[in-house]
């Protein structure tokens, strides 16, 4: 079986992990310290950033090849 390391790199502690706990705090973040889907699309629409918008997509995307 290959190994899926890509999948995992959202879960690393990064750029999107602390504008999310900055702008929405713990509620964003499930017990297991994965972020929510549903802050994931609120802070792709909130991001100014480009470079941060464009991060946050590729969580989205990350995320939904589990």
């Amino acid at each position: 079986m290959a190994n899926r390391w890509i999948q995992k790199l959202h879960l690393k502690k990064g750029r999107v992990e602390k504008y999310i706990k900055r702008t929405y705090g713990k509620k964003a973040f499930n017990k297991d310290g994965s972020i929510k889907m549903e802050y994931l699309e609120k802070a792709k629409n909130k991001a100014k950033s480009r470079s941060l918008k464009s991060a946050i997509i590729l969580a989205i995307r990350l995320k939904k090849l589990r």
